[in-house]
Formats: structure tokens, sequence, C-alpha cells
């Protein structure tokens, strides 16, 4: 049977999948923490009991276990993740993207099971953390979403067409990480949480059937003999050769553009991720006290700012709004949403700062169609590799810090996570006006290409030898 070009439906199962569980993961590790620290049950029909002011100080105990837990998982899945997103998203260019999709997708899975097995038999908390650790083994979601990302621009010749293919792939995944969290709130109380567990390990492995037997491999492989020892240094000779040329086989204009925007990139993504991180701690705590049905409703309208965005730059793209600004937009509108929600202290505020920040993932499309549009083709998979990794250090870094920073004011200003984050965005405005001086001028760039007979070649370079 021949198989499809077609990647939406991949990023939709995995974005439903993981985002089944991912507002879970911190509910279900405040609930075992509240046993474990105040020896009693956690109240589940009601919050009078666990947002009494009398239980000020157990709750923040509470608060201040689960952000440093969340610390812990980040820090041993970073360094593994980042390695393996490096290596085979960059090693693509030689071998294909499929294999930087299916490897993260076993992860995601082992991931889960792992979750159900803890939850089912209530086995020790801790071994989240060596599950996170095995999984990242595999690659995590900047592994997979490189690798999707790649697999666009193996297929776009048009830069426009390009932008707006990769934007659609990040609505798609607003759109149902939307759906996924608003039924989180429902299925918790309804059935407890080993059924999300269980039905986001089956989205998962029908995900990895089509990926493996249906997605169509972009790039075709060498007919060599993948066993032979010598052909396997060579391929990763050729990696380091193309990330190195990617930086170095360029006119200089192109290098500091590339290095302003992947600068750009990676400080937005990390004041972004940073506040994101912390919100449904926040919401748990007084005296929001939210419940896991408002935790979902949240978590699904949080999502629908992808599907804004993707509008955005589809309206901005074609009316002629300038890239510079759309990525201004976006800058500009997380700093409003995140100090709003430093002050947010009633339910109906918490909806209501959701609103400011309908186009916060505006600007990463754009970067990402910005960057590819100025490299050549044959070096898409080193620059998705740098974007990626960036991506899983910004993640891991950002959650990890601003974890820790949570524990720390948690008792005196619980949104000062939030207010640190809109101000880390003067940052990527400050990159980004730099950008703007600059220029930037797609034809003028991608004229400087490497000739393949060059890359084939690599063994006479010296960086190689």
């Amino acid at each position: 049977m021949k198989g499809l070009f077609l990647i939406e439906p991949l990023v939709a199962f995995y974005a439903f999948a993981n985002f089944l569980v991912y507002p879970l993961v911190p509910q279900y590790v405040y609930r075992r923490l509240w046993q474990e620290l105040t020896n009693s049950t956690y109240p589940v029909s009601d919050n009078t009991s666990r947002c009494d002011p009398s239980n000020t100080s157990s709750h923040e105990e509470v608060q201040k276990a689960a952000s440093l837990f969340s610390l812990y998982t980040e820090l041993f899945s970073m360094i593994p993740s980042l390695a393996v997103t490096f290596i085979l998203v960059a090693y693509s260019d030689q071998r294909g993207r499929k294999i930087t999709i299916i490897l993260p997708l076993i992860g995601s899975l082992f991931y889960a099971l792992s979750f159900l097995a803890v939850s089912f038999f209530e086995l020790n908390l801790y071994l989240l953390i060596v599950a996170s650790f095995v999984s990242a083994l595999f690659g995590g979601s900047g592994t997979f979403l490189g690798g999707c990302f790649s697999y666009i621009a193996d297929l776009c010749e048009d830069g426009q067409q390009k932008t707006l293919r990769m934007a659609g792939v990040d609505m798609v995944i607003g759109l149902l990480s939307g759906v996924a969290s608003l039924s989180t709130g429902y299925f918790l109380r309804a059935a407890g949480f080993n059924w999300p567990f269980f039905t986001s390990a089956l989205f998962l492995c029908f995900n990895l059937l089509y990926a493996v037997f249906i997605l169509e491999e972009t790039l075709q492989r060498p007919p060599d003999d993948p066993l032979d020892g010598s052909l396997r240094r060579t391929a990763m000779r050729q990696l380091a050769y193309g990330v190195y040329q990617l930086f170095a086989g360029a006119s200089r204009r192109r290098q500091v553009l590339l290095i302003l925007l992947l600068l750009l990139f990676g400080s937005f993504s990390f004041a972004n991720m940073g506040g994101l991180s912390m919100i449904t701690l926040y919401e748990l705590n007084q005296p929001l006290c939210w419940n896991e049905i408002l935790i979902g409703y949240g978590s699904a309208l949080s999502m629908t700012v992808f599907l804004t965005s993707f509008v955005g730059v589809t309206v901005f793209s074609r009316c002629g709004v300038p890239d510079v600004v759309i990525i201004l937009m976006g800058i500009l509108s997380v700093m409003a949403g995140m100090t709003l929600v430093a002050f947010a202290k009633t339910t109906l505020m918490m909806f209501l700062v959701r609103l400011p920040m309908l186009l916060a993932i505006m600007p990463f499309p754009v970067l990402r169609s910005m960057m590819s549009k100025i490299v050549s083709k044959t070096e898409q998979g080193a620059l998705f590799a740098c974007l990626a990794c960036l991506d899983s250090v910004n993640s891991s870094v950002a959650i990890s810090v601003f974890s820790s920073l949570y524990a720390a004011t948690v008792t005196w200003y619980p949104g000062f996570c939030f207010l640190l984050s809109a101000g880390l965005c003067v940052i990527p405005l400050a990159l980004l006006v730099s950008v703007g001086l600059l220029g930037v001028d797609e034809s003028k760039e991608a004229e400087v290409l490497i000739p393949e007979e060059e890359v084939l070649a690599g063994d006479d370079d010296p960086l190689l030898t």
C-alpha cells in the first residue's frame, strides 16, 4: 500500500494523547503529595477543607513539594532528551525524517504506560521521575515536532506555503489539545486517573502504527548496508559537517541573522514556557482553589490560542503584514497575559486573562519559517535539529527555574513567576528590533548553498578528519 505524505493526523493524535494526560500529571502528583504530607484524604467533592484558611501552612507545604517534584522531573529528563533530539533530527538529513517521529512516540507510550502502572498499583510516586528519564532516551516532544517541521519543509517549496502549513500544525496541536484538556476534568471525575492514562496509551499505539506503516518517507535512504560501521561513521561525520556548515558555510550576514533568530526563538520560548508551566499549580492554590473541572476548562481555553494564532498568521501574512510585526504582536500578547495572571484572584478573572494571550503562538511558526527560508534544502534537518534542541533546553530549563522560583515565592507572592515571565519578554523584543534593523531577504540568503559533492566528500574536510 502506498503511504501518505500527511503529517497532520499524526500531530493531531499526538497532541490529543499527550494533553489528555498533561493537565492530569500535576493534579495526580498534587493529590498524592497531599495524602503523604497531610496524612489525610484529598477532598474531591468540594474544596472546603483544602482551601480552609486554617489549613494554609499545609497547603503551602504541598505547593512547594509539587513544584520541586516538577523540578526534579525536568532535570533528570533534560540531558538525555537534548542529546537524542540533536542527533536524531540532524541525522534525519541522511536517513529520513520518520526516525525522529517514531522514536519519540515509543518514548511517550512508555511514559503513559508507566503513569498508568503507578496510578493503578499505587506505586512509589518517584518512579515517575525514572519513567521520565527513560522516555527521554527516545527523544521528547522537541524531537517529534522537529521531525514534523523538517518533514513539512521537505514538502513545501513556496515560502508562504511553508509558513501557513507550519502555522497549521500549531493550530492542529492547539485544537486537539483543547478538546483533550476540556475532557480531562469530566474524565477524571467520572473514571479516576486510570482510564485517561489508558486512553492516552491507546491513542499513542494507533499513532505509532500510522507512523510506521502509513506515513511515507520524504527522503530516500541511500542504498547501503545500515549495519556497516564505516558507513555509520561517515553519516555521523556528515551530520557534524552539516551542523557546522549551517553557520560556517554562509555569508557573515546570514550567520548574524540566523544567530539573532535563534536567540529570539529561544528567549521567547523560555519566557512563555516558564510562565505557562506554573499556571496549574497557581490555579490549585488559594484563593482560586480550582477543581478538576475548572482546570480542564482553563486548559482548553488556553489551547484556543493555537487556533487564534493560526488565524492571525494566515490573515496577517495574506494581508502583507511583515513577519517582524507579526512576531511583535505575539510577544506583546504574552507580556499582557502573564502580567494579568499575576494579579488574577477570582475565577472569572483567571478565565479572562486568556483573552490577551490569543496571539501568543504566532511568533513560533513565523520564526521557524523565516529560518527555514534562509537556509538551503540540504540544511533543513540541521536547522530543525538546532531548533528542537533549543526548544528542549528551553522547556526543561524554564520549568526547572520557574518551579524552584515558585517554591521559593509561593508563601509571599505566588504571582511573582508570571511577572518575571512578562519581564523576560523584553529580551526577545530587543532581539526583534535588531532583526528588523538588519532586515531579512530570503532570496539573497538562500543563494549560499552547499554543493552536494562537497558534503559527500566530507572525509577530505579538515573538520571531519
